[in-house]
């Protein structure tokens, strides 16, 4: 069953439904993602309803039970994280794909910054300040933002780890944190069970850990000091990076500033390195011409 044909589904059935029953309909309508990953207990727990509720509510709107109902929540999920999947729908809709694309990533800025809390930023800034070493640590697609963040602490001369996947396993890596360090993890859809594990290990050793992620049910967030949340829908690819990468600029920006002298002088340092005429061709006096004779 495709997403909106769940959605439909769930609208028609809770017209008629009672009070709590109702109220379990539209948390599933706006938490799919979170739902799909919760176990019963924890969306009886959230949502203060006995587990029996749950059953009784998913055969009102057509399950044998919970667990069927969540097998449809979680093939939804996959569907919008399915590069096949999200391109046979393109091609089937015959959408305007540029202008569906404008759509979703201006939606992703906005809810991505209506997410944002101030609060939230000063805890982060914070955080990075008080922290001996930083870990930025991301997997697939996830790593390009990671990378970036790392990038931009180097920038600001404070001292960093990137972890990714490479000669040493994400969980190998995890075991030189300690007490004292901070982890910043990027974790979009589809979740890995190493970076969950990794970022396990990393908190029983007593580091503090950040999460940027799209959901409260992203399986990193359990061990979460601080948690980001993101819009990254996109109707080709599984994740768009443009509302994590907007979310990564906002609060760098800010530790920059916040920072002051200390980022100043580490920022003048760098740009000396952009006079550097055997890596860079000179800031100034460049000229492009199409005869290379002259």
């Amino acid at each position: 069953m495709e997403s909106s044909e769940l959605q439909a589904m769930l609208r028609e059935k809770m017209e008629n439904m009672p009070t709590k029953a109702r109220r379990v309909v539209e948390y599933l309508l706006s938490n799919t993602r979170e739902a799909a990953f919760l176990s019963i207990g924890e969306v009886a727990e959230k949502l203060e309803v006995s587990k029996a509720q749950l059953v009784r509510v998913s055969r009102m709107v057509g399950f044998e039970g919970y667990a069927d109902l969540k097998d449809s929540l979680q093939n939804t999920v996959l569907e919008q994280v399915n590069p096949t999947a999200l391109l046979g729908k393109i091609m089937k809709n015959r959408q305007d794909l540029p202008g569906e694309i404008l759509r979703l990533e201006h939606a992703n800025l906005d809810d991505t910054w209506n997410q944002l809390k101030p609060k939230d930023i000063a805890a982060f800034c914070g955080m990075v300040k008080k922290a001996s070493m930083v870990y930025c640590m991301g997997w697939g697609i996830s790593s390009i933002l990671a990378e970036a963040l790392y990038t931009r602490f180097l920038e600001m001369g404070i001292r960093g780890v990137l972890m990714k996947r490479g000669s040493l396993a994400l969980i190998e890596q995890a075991r030189t944190v300690t007490k004292g360090d901070l982890v910043v993890v990027c974790e979009l859809p589809s979740y890995v069970i190493e970076v969950t594990e990794s970022i396990q290990k990393a908190a029983a050793n007593g580091a503090t850990i950040i999460t940027i992620t799209d959901s409260p049910a992203a399986p990193v967030c359990q061990y979460s000091d601080l948690s980001f949340f993101v819009s990254d829908t996109s109707p080709t690819f599984g994740s768009s990076i443009v509302g994590p990468a907007f979310l990564i600029h906002i609060l760098t920006s800010v530790l920059c500033v916040n920072l002051g002298e200390k980022v100043k002088a580490a920022l003048e340092d760098q740009e000396q390195g952009l006079h550097d005429e055997r890596i860079y061709y000179p800031a100034y006096g460049l000229r492009y011409t199409q005869d290379k004779t002259e």
